[in-house]
């Protein structure tokens, strides 16, 4: 049984009151809910830890613990033996573009860098700058406009012998689509091209693991899998070693640190290791077994989530399909569930996305409206400017706001 009241008790804004009832937060593509445990992770540091790195009074030791504890946590997260493989930076962009920019300082003009149409522009507007730096040529994979998946024809045939760089989402942040990212790596991988993974939309629902996807770089961001705002960077170890990354002269070599520049959030990594934690503290509820370690419980906890939030995602797929003229983008057969993240995008021709999404609010259910930065996407499929509507479930949502979610929409476009 999944432990959902449990799990609702240890987030105090699912608490929150809009008008007679409480608030249904829907808007977890965006950033998710916060429990109790990374906060109080957050305030013990910086109440009673917080100092810099690299002294001998107790403070500086014990941020070096903190940081040391958070990299070996995101390790066990992400599925990497190597917790040095482990960068922290400001967010998933800002990490990109570091990535990009040294990287690009091996391309030339007769390379091809590859993204998709299905990413957010988080992985795609810094490799089209770092294609322009370099002088090499930026190639796009198209998608399936009928269900917003990768065409796998237009893959095959834009990653070639030129392609130095294929970069590619683990999941589409619009329409929640699962991408097959292994077959990815495995054609880039036959022509000797290196491939960077977005994995942010993935991370809070089913288990990254990037031994078995085979890519070489993987970001993902903690304040989308119940953390603080951050980025994570992962990346093999001899090419974060040899990579020319910008850094200062007193800055260290050694990894991850030749990557971090400037002094890290360490309460930010506090709450980093908290919220993986709490995923790991739902596997071994779940398990039964309070003795798993923490990857296994990793294993156990995103096995049971994602089997969890399929449930609310057919209902809520089933609910807004039955909406008449109500359009769904995206994969929305029962049979395909496994193929999608829960988040669904919809529009409707007699409203717009965002009057839609402002209906919602004053009804005390959140989602977005827009294009959620899924610029390629929304361009392709012919949304722009005013996007689709969004709503996404996460782990501590209730059966119960689908059905009201469904009964307030179909009130709202009737």
């Amino acid at each position: 049984m999944f432990p959902i009241e449990k799990i609702r008790s240890r987030f105090p804004s699912l608490e929150r009151n809009i008008g007679k009832r409480k608030a249904v937060f829907f808007d977890g593509p965006g950033g998710s809910q916060v429990p109790t445990s990374v906060t109080s992770a957050m305030n013990e540091y910086l109440l009673r830890n917080n100092a810099n790195t690299g002294m001998s009074f107790a403070t500086s030791l014990e941020t070096d613990e903190v940081i040391s504890e958070t990299l070996r946590a995101c390790a066990d997260f992400i599925g990497c033996e190597d917790h040095r493989e482990i960068v922290f930076g400001q967010n998933m962009t800002s990490l990109n573009f570091q990535l990009a920019g040294a990287l690009s300082r091996t391309w030339g003009v007769d390379d091809e860098v590859v993204v998709t149409r299905l990413d957010h522009d988080g992985n795609v507007g810094p490799w089209a700058l770092a294609a322009e730096w370099s002088g090499a040529k930026l190639r796009k994979i198209g998608i399936n406009p009928e269900d917003c998946t990768l065409d796998m024809e237009s893959a095959n045939e834009v990653i070639t012998e030129r392609t130095v760089l294929v970069a590619v989402g683990a999941a589409s942040n619009l329409s929640g689509t699962i991408n097959d990212v292994k077959k990815i790596v495995e054609i880039a991988h036959s022509f000797g091209a290196e491939v960077v993974v977005d994995a942010v939309h993935l991370a809070p629902h089913s288990l990254v693991d990037v031994s078995n996807l085979g890519c070489d770089f993987l970001l993902c961001s903690p304040y989308k899998f119940f953390g603080p705002h951050q980025g994570i960077l992962w990346g093999k170890k001899e090419r974060l070693e040899e990579l020319p990354v910008a850094k200062l002269r007193v800055a260290t070599e050694e990894l991850p640190f030749r990557w971090m520049t400037g002094t890290q959030s360490h309460e930010g990594m506090a709450g980093t290791k908290a919220a993986i934690e709490h995923i790991a503290w739902i596997g071994r509820e779940v398990s039964g077994n309070p003795e798993l370690s923490r990857r296994d419980a990793l294993i156990s906890a995103f096995g049971a989530i994602e089997e969890y939030e399929q449930e609310l995602c057919l209902r809520m797929l089933e609910g807004l399909g039955a909406i008449e003229k109500l359009k769904i983008w995206g994969i929305s057969e029962p049979n395909r569930i496994s193929e999608r993240a829960p988040t669904v995008s919809f529009t409707h021709p007699s409203m717009s996305a965002k009057e839609i999404a402002e209906r919602l609010a004053e009804k005390g259910i959140f989602v977005w409206a827009g294009n959620f930065y899924a610029l390629e996407l929304t361009e392709a499929l012919g949304l722009e400017p005013e996007g689709v509507v969004r709503a996404g479930v996460l782990h501590y949502n209730s059966m119960e706001e689908v059905d009201f979610f469904i009964e307030a929409v179909a009130s709202i476009l009737s």
